[in-house]
């Protein structure tokens, strides 16, 4: 079975998600975590996709410049409906009010990366988006829904690893990028630039 070895001095990510480190321990990356501190009301300039790339950069360029020999992933998701942002819900109120508009139809869901290194003077940054269709949601569903713990730190308000995933009827793209990070995109970066090569026992 092949197995990642990441180069020296390793790989940073620059977040403080734990679906973003789930799904990079998936992947048998080794790494370490140092969230950037970026102000991410500051940049919502433009469309989904370029507002997504900007926070990535931001956040992994942050975090670069304080290890500067590390390669540093940076990343960022947005939930689009009906040319809107939907960002995590505040309460309850604004949670139920997601759900419902989520409701039976097809959203987008936009995550932008960004892998740097500062010594090799390296900045790699893109976006994928995916669509996901929910159910129609009943209002006992919604009422059952905002009252556990999962829409509260969630773009859009709902989770599609956790109890969320009974909300789904249907994704069109990449899973892990609903999540939180686009993971087949990321190592095949990695692997193209060398940082990290593939290697079988």
């Amino acid at each position: 079975m092949a197995e990642y070895n990441t180069a020296n001095p390793g790989l940073i990510l620059a977040s403080a998600s734990p679906r973003r480190r789930d799904l990079l321990t998936q992947a048998g990356l080794p790494f370490t975590v140092i969230p950037s501190t970026v102000d991410e009301t500051a940049l919502t300039a433009g469309p989904p996709e370029v507002q997504v790339r900007m926070l990535a950069q931001a956040k992994a360029k942050q975090v670069a410049a304080r290890f500067p020999d590390h390669w540093v992933i940076g990343a960022d998701t947005l939930v689009v409906i009906d040319g809107r942002v939907l960002g995590k819900p505040k309460d309850r109120t604004e949670a139920r009010a997601m759900l419902h508009r989520l409701s039976g139809r097809t959203h987008t869901v936009w995550t932008g990366y960004c892998l740097c290194c500062k010594d090799v003077a390296q900045s790699i940054c893109d976006a994928v988006d995916t669509k996901v269709q929910f159910k129609t949601l009943s209002a006992g569903e919604i009422a059952w829904y905002v009252n556990t713990s999962e829409p509260y730190d969630k773009a859009g308000g709902y989770a599609a690893q956790g109890l969320g995933s009974t909300l789904i009827k249907r994704i069109e793209g990449s899973y892990t990028n609903v999540v939180g990070l686009p993971v087949c995109e990321v190592v095949e970066t990695l692997v193209r630039v060398g940082v990290v090569r593939r290697s079988s026992p």
